[in-house]
């Protein structure tokens, strides 16, 4: 196996032994492997297949009783993978949309994975009443909650307790509710950076950006429904991308368009209902290229251009005006790019982070909860 594919292998979480035989089947041992590897190769099975053969030469992931070739017809079976019918011979693969959610699902339980633990963790305000995030608690009854809210075993063990068996009725007096809190409807645009230095120095930082992208954006459909996320992507240019994009997100030969992507950002939250809007950028270099009136690119790859950075700092002032916060997530530890991020953060009024790729996850997590916090009125 070559050491840039060991390299990989050893970024993807799996601490690999000699097969034995477990309580899992050999089908769901191996699709967590899948599942995993899968987003490192942005959706390309044939590549992923590749990976896993190299790994089964070194872990004996298959079986004579188990092989490859009955992984993948599985994987078909049980509509993990199709049949590409936009190949010209149509036998080429592709996965589903249910591999899309799986994979989306899987990232949530490994960055967000304390949620799991706590039945509590929505967001929080003082006043109770009417909303769709329950605290736990129980409360007596008052005129106006909702049926919805009646907690039926608690109350009637009340009735029981109060009137005896003989004499059984429910009154009002008995009557005990779900506390509920307000939850504060939030939109956030999620920026990630797509330019060439995210895969350079023998760091992939992509895939944990995609990784990030696809939890939180999980996260936001299973428990805040109401919130809103879009997600667009910067390089030369920024464009936006949907959550059926994420898996095949992958870096490209480009400068980093900062203003691009922060133009984007603004103008769709302009459009967004929502009085709480916020932006979440993930990036790991400084601001190198602009667009031009003429069409044309302006690029500067050697230090901090005034010409550029003067942009982006206009964006951050614009974002301001317009109540917009920019939290930025700096995933590289350049000394030179503090002052550039310190100075952005300011003209904004935003937050910012300068961290890893290991904790990313659940800063990010950590600083929409408080985001949301901070917006309940």
């Amino acid at each position: 196996m070559a050491e840039h594919d060991k390299d990989i292998i050893k970024k993807t979480g799996f601490t690999f032994t000699k097969y034995e035989e477990e309580e899992q089947s050999p089908f769901e041992r191996l699709l967590e492997i899948f599942q995993e590897l899968i987003v490192h190769t942005s959706g390309d099975i044939d590549e992923t297949l590749d990976w896993m053969d190299q790994l089964n030469r070194e872990y004996n992931l298959f079986t004579d009783e188990y092989t490859q070739e009955d992984f993948v017809e599985d994987l078909k079976k049980y509509g993990y993978i199709k049949d590409d019918e936009d190949t010209p011979d149509g036998k080429g693969l592709v996965i589903t949309a249910k591999t899309e959610q799986v994979i989306r699902q899987r990232a949530l339980d490994q960055i967000f994975g304390e949620l799991k633990k706590s039945g509590k963790g929505n967001h929080k305000t003082k006043h109770s009443g009417a909303g769709q995030d329950k605290t736990g608690d129980l409360r007596n009854y008052s005129f106006g909650d909702s049926i919805d809210q009646i907690a039926i075993t608690e109350s009637v063990k009340n009735a029981f307790t109060n009137n005896g068996i003989d004499d059984f009725r429910l009154t009002e007096q008995d009557l005990v509710v779900h506390d509920t809190h307000h939850s504060a409807q939030m939109s956030t645009v999620l920026m990630i950076d797509i330019s060439h230095s995210m895969i350079l120095y023998g760091e992939d930082r992509i895939t944990p950006a995609k990784k990030v992208a696809m939890a939180l954006v999980e996260l936001i459909k299973t428990r805040y429904p109401k919130d809103s996320i879009d997600i667009i992507v910067f390089g030369n240019d920024a464009w936006p991308i949907t959550v059926k994009d994420l898996p095949y997100l992958q870096v490209g030969p480009f400068h980093t368009n900062t203003v691009a992507g922060l133009d984007l950002a603004l103008n769709i939250l302009r459009r967004k209902k929502q009085a709480n809007r916020q932006i979440f950028m993930i990036t790991d270099g400084k601001p190198s290229c602009l667009n031009m009136p003429d069409g044309q690119y302006y690029m500067n790859s050697n230090g901090l251009d005034p010409f550029i950075t003067d942009k982006c700092m206009n964006k951050a002032k614009e974002a301001r005006k317009l109540g917009i916060p920019i939290t930025t997530f700096m995933i590289a530890q350049d000394p030179y790019l503090t002052q550039f991020v310190e100075d952005f953060t300011e003209a904004n009024q935003g937050k910012a982070f300068y961290t890893g790729l290991k904790g990313l996850g659940q800063m990010i997590f950590e600083d929409y909860k408080k985001n949301k916090k901070r917006n309940i009125r």
